[in-house]
């Protein structure tokens, strides 16, 4: 199919979502954590499950392309855009509820007022995401971890909209959760919430946790400049940051796209980087890491679009 024949078939998502929740050639810079990425034919923004279910069952039957995205914190988006529909799940998508010790949190929800919500009920397990960047839907997908915690470690159930458009409860073994990764990835299933169970403690001991990684994330992280976190996967054994700092790469620019100075692992936008700048410096990274230590970095972070 051509990039006109996805356009018009674009346009009868306006029968059943409204015009005002649908961006036409969107810059993806305005929704990515790194500031990157050419236009997407479509944004839409749904409102609630259901009517995210019928645009997903429209473009599934008109064999429209479609990507699901959060807070687009873990993103790259290449310089051509993305043809067909970017689905963005924010407000009112974030629905976030207690009861008991059980939270249940939309899948547009940020981690950091998920985190929040729990400490001031009193409720522990969440406090390392705390300063994780994105949605919780992103976060259960890839099994988001920080300081010795992960999704996994709380996360219970899942509502899920499988391939053929029905919603479903997938338990905590059917997510299938490992190192960075979930049985969602690489499937045509899209979380709509999570469930998560968690402890009681003191609500000011809690927060003094979540002020402490805060602080050390601040004193490690690049937080003032665009990124999409890490870029890399950590390899068995290893860790990306001093190998490539012993590579001598701290600070090596390709244009605005830079390998940052505080913390290695990371790639930030000086201002104007574009994807094929990030790219060139992912290559340039792999090479010479294998090169040195025979160790291949993959890609922790997403790369959606075209060229």
């Amino acid at each position: 199919m051509n990039a006109g024949d996805v356009k018009k078939r674009l346009l009868g998502l306006q029968e059943i979502i409204p015009p005002e929740q649908i961006l036409w050639d969107e810059p993806m810079r305005n929704h990515t954590s790194f500031r990157i990425g050419g236009p997407a034919d479509a944004l839409l923004m749904p409102r609630d499950p259901e009517e995210l279910a019928r645009v997903i069952r429209y473009c599934r039957e008109f064999a429209v392309p479609y990507y699901v995205i959060g807070q687009g914190t873990n993103l790259l988006v290449r310089d051509g855009g993305v043809r067909g529909a970017v689905i963005k799940l924010a407000s009112p998508l974030d629905n976030i509820t207690f009861q008991g010790m059980r939270a249940e949190a939309g899948a547009g929800a940020t981690l950091r007022e998920l985190c929040r919500q729990a400490m001031e009920r009193g409720l522990s397990g969440l406090e390392f995401a705390c300063g994780i960047p994105g949605s919780v839907g992103g976060a259960v997908c890839m099994n988001a971890g920080a300081y010795d915690g992960e999704m996994k470690d709380v996360v219970v159930s899942a509502r899920v909209l499988d391939e053929n458009g029905s919603i479903e409860v997938w338990d905590a073994e059917r997510l299938g959760f490992g190192y960075r990764s979930s049985a969602l990835q690489g499937r045509q299933a899209v979380i709509l919430s999570a469930a998560f169970l968690l402890k009681p403690d003191n609500p000011e001991a809690i927060r003094e946790r979540m002020e402490d990684y805060d602080r050390r994330r601040r004193a490690r992280q690049p937080l003032d400049l665009p990124s999409a976190g890490s870029v890399f996967r950590r390899p068995p054994g290893r860790f990306v940051g001093p190998m490539i700092e012993e590579l001598g790469l701290k600070g090596y620019r390709v244009n605005d796209a830079q390998v940052s100075e505080m913390h290695a692992g990371f790639i930030v936008n000086r201002g104007q980087a574009r994807a094929a700048d990030v790219l060139r410096l992912v290559e340039i990274i792999r090479e010479k890491v294998m090169e040195k230590f025979q160790v291949w970095l993959e890609l922790e972070i997403k790369v959606i679009g075209e060229e």
